[in-house]
């Protein structure tokens, strides 16, 4: 089997040295083992994404010597593939509207006496999991915004225990529960970056799914939705993301450290990749 791999920035600022981490291990991995490299424009957030920060991913990534197939998939350019996959779970009753606001999730987790795993994403106690239909209509009718929800006991019930394969971490089970019943899509985003990834990466036909550790935990989702929707799950590879000396990992915050101000400082290609592990 040929290896495609990926890198996949949103343009929503210039990519820093944590980014050239991860497109250069995608792409030598690539290279390595005479498979594919892809590069994917996440960049279904239109109020973020820029058209010169998409320009500015083209350059940097060929400035340090990385080349990709083209076309660029382009996530906005292809909302009809998400919409099919929510019209298939919809089918079978695995997603609902949502109109609560982060504040009334809020609220109901306090009410229940239980605290938020994370305060920054509590997570959601299905407060409308059981609206009627007629109390849906009437919601949406009434303009109220809303997400899409997946009915996640429901769809574990479904698919019964599942696993991936890390390629340094092996085997893992999934515990998707602890997610509780994540966002599919929104009123104004017609999709999520889970339903988006998971699409995209089964359409691309990526075999091995190059990315950050801070996405390990998000794996579990993917691999539900691939089971639910008849997918192909492929290898991951959760790479060490690059930390300054406080042990803070890089972000598009970090202006200095983007690189195109490195670029700019008068270092070369080879001195950037060897300030970014290679």
């Amino acid at each position: 089997m040929i290896t495609v791999t990926r890198f996949a920035p949103s343009p929503t600022g210039y990519l820093h040295i944590g980014h050239a981490f991860s497109a250069l291990t995608a792409w030598n991995t690539a290279v390595n083992m005479g498979g594919r490299f892809i590069l994917r424009l996440e960049d279904i957030d239109g109020s973020r994404c820029k058209p010169e920060f998409e320009a500015a991913i083209y350059e940097d990534l060929s400035w340090l010597g990385i080349t990709w197939e083209t076309p660029v998939r382009r996530q906005s350019d292809h909302m009809a593939d998400y919409a099919g996959a929510l019209e298939v779970l919809d089918q079978r009753g695995l997603i609902y509207p949502c109109f609560c606001t982060r504040g009334d999730i809020r609220t109901e987790i306090a009410r229940m006496g239980s605290a938020p795993h994370n305060t920054k994403a509590p997570v959601y106690p299905g407060t409308c999991r059981e609206l009627s239909y007629h109390d849906q209509k009437a919601q949406s009718e009434a303009g109220r915004q809303h997400a899409i929800r997946l009915r996640m006991k429901q769809a574990v019930i479904e698919t019964g225990a599942l696993y991936w394969h890390d390629q340094d971490l092996g085997r893992i089970p999934t515990n998707p529960m602890h997610h509780g019943d994540v966002v599919l899509a929104r009123k104004d985003i017609p999709t999520s970056y889970h339903l988006a990834v998971t699409i995209d990466d089964a359409l691309q036909g990526v075999t091995l799914v190059t990315r950050g550790l801070d996405l390990l935990n998000f794996t579990d989702i993917h691999r539900l939705l691939q089971a639910l929707l008849g997918l192909e799950t492929p290898l991951y590879q959760h790479h060490k993301l690059l930390t300054d000396q406080n042990g803070r990992r890089y972000s598009k915050r970090d202006h200095s450290l983007t690189i195109r101000a490195l670029r700019e400082t008068g270092l070369t290609p080879k001195e950037v990749g060897k300030l970014a592990g290679f």
